[in-house]
Formats: structure tokens, sequence, C-alpha cells
């Protein structure tokens, strides 16, 4: 058999096979990991005993587990959770001047395209975000830095790789919108004492139908 007759048959064979179901009443459960990647550029704190701060605040990579009920054929909502998530938190010049740990729970609405071994999704919902674990070194180390929890957007794409009748490799990618107002002994830095994170979230999991 030639090369192309050989691709063609393991095409139709592949849309032949039974498919990955996301149909109304069903679940999905997804087990990956996700890589929470800031904004570049995550503010300046005025007002500091150090002066005007511009932060920059690290990447950190984490389990993660989602959960997504099909309230309709290809929409569904979706729930992500995850282990903590730990950021250094850097001042441009001065270098690293603490840490903090967050969870960032995201619930979604999702909409799945086709019926095919590789289904695109878009999804938009709500993220909300604590912060807890913050500790201070360096220049301010001893000193009590607190970071207030924040609600925001979540806008979420990605695509599903059938693997068998029941699974699937997902790769997707979110975007976060997280803001957190700063406190150094309790006391606000000044205007403006926002941290912009923002951040680029990158994952991949294996997706399990039931």
């Amino acid at each position: 058999m030639s090369l192309p007759r050989l691709a063609l048959a393991a095409a139709l064979a592949l849309v032949a096979s039974p498919a990955f179901a996301q149909s109304a009443g069903h679940w999905t459960l997804g087990v990956g990991v996700h890589q929470v990647a800031p904004r570049s550029d995550n503010g300046t704190l005025v007002g500091t005993p150090l002066g005007n701060l511009k932060m920059d605040v690290g990447n950190n990579t984490r389990p993660t587990v989602t959960a997504e009920y099909f309230l309709k054929d290809n929409l569904g909502v979706e729930v992500l959770a995850a282990l903590p998530f730990q950021h250094d938190i850097d001042v441009v010049g001065v270098g690293k001047v603490g840490s903090t740990k967050h969870l960032p729970p995201t619930v979604s609405l999702q909409y799945h395209f086709g019926n095919g071994a590789l289904r695109p999704f878009v999804g938009l919902g709500v993220n909300y975000t604590r912060f807890f674990g913050t500790r201070t070194t360096g220049p301010i180390a001893g000193t009590r830095l607190s970071l207030s929890d924040s609600w925001g957007l979540a806008g979420h794409v990605g695509v599903d790789v059938r693997v068998g009748e029941k699974g699937a490799i997902r790769i997707d990618y979110r975007k976060l919108d997280i803001d957190t107002k700063v406190k150094l002994n309790g006391a606000n830095l000044g205007a403006p004492n926002t941290v912009h994170i923002d951040p680029s979230v990158y994952g991949v999991a294996y997706v399990f139908s039931f």
C-alpha cells in the first residue's frame, strides 16, 4: 500500500474510532501540571523604606486538577484546583526581598468545538487568588509583608488530543487577572501600592471522561 493510502486509512480509522465523550451529563477529570508565569512588569511600590520599588514576581510550576461537568453537548463548567504555587518576590536592582504562596481556584464556562480527534476549546471565567505564607528576606527581613486576596477574570484556550475512547491529552493556556494590594507592617505603601501579577498559565494534562 502506498504512503498516501496508508495515511488516508489511518485518518479514517481515527475519525471512525469512538468519540471522547463530552455530551450533556458527562464529567471529565484532568490531572496535570501548570506553570504560572507572572507578567514581566509587576508594578512599582511607592513610599517604602527603600524608596520606590519596581517589583518582579518569579515563575512557579505545580500539579493541578480540573473537573468539568457538561451542561449541554460541548458546553461545560470547569473548576481548576492546584497545590499551592510559591513565588519569589524580587526588587529590580536590589534582589530577592521575599516570597509568597497562593492558591488560584478558577471556575470557567467552556465551549468545546467539534467531535473529532482534535478538539479545541475556549473558556471564560472567574479566578479567586488567596495569598498566604508571605515571608521577607534581604534588606526588608524582619518586616511583615502582606498581599491582599484577588478576584479577576480568567480566559482559557486549549486543545484535547484524543487517546482512546475515554482519554485525551490536553494542552492549554490561561490568562488570569490577578492584582494585589501590598502592605508592609500593616500599612499601605502609598499610591499606587498594587502589584499586577496577571500571569500567563501554561499547562499539560491527561483528561479522563466518564
